[in-house]
């Protein structure tokens, strides 16, 4: 079973930085997509960015492009979303997710997700 626990948010001031993690369990961490999802309050869930199995491919959001970076470290079975320069519209809760399928590609569906993690940007 796919567990997937968040970490890493909190109250930053707008121009801030913060920097997420999501440690994955249950399967082997290497063979899969990983990616960011976040949701505001009265809002859909929207995509943020995407990793690939492989860590070669990355894919992000026109509103995050150039301020946030997703990364992996296989070897500790978690991804990261380093936050730079954060705006008080990232205010949101952070969901890493992955699929259930492996060596899938970026832009495919992501089944799985953890708790997630309150990010709050104030002005």
């Amino acid at each position: 079973q796919v567990q997937l626990v968040e970490s890493g948010g909190g109250l930053v001031q707008a121009g801030g930085s913060l920097r997420l993690a999501c440690a994955a369990s249950g399967r082997t961490f290497s063979n899969y997509c990983m990616a960011w999802f976040r949701q505001a309050p009265g809002k859909e869930r929207e995509f943020v960015a995407a990793i690939s199995w492989s860590g070669g491919t990355t894919l992000y959001a026109d509103s995050v492009q150039g301020r946030f970076t997703i990364s992996r470290d296989d070897a500790k079975n978690t991804v990261y979303l380093q936050m730079n320069s954060l705006k008080p519209e990232d205010t949101a809760v952070y969901y890493c997710a992955t699929p259930r399928a492996p060596y899938g590609l970026v832009r495919g569906t992501y089944d799985y997700s953890g708790q997630g993690t309150q990010v709050t940007v104030s002005s």
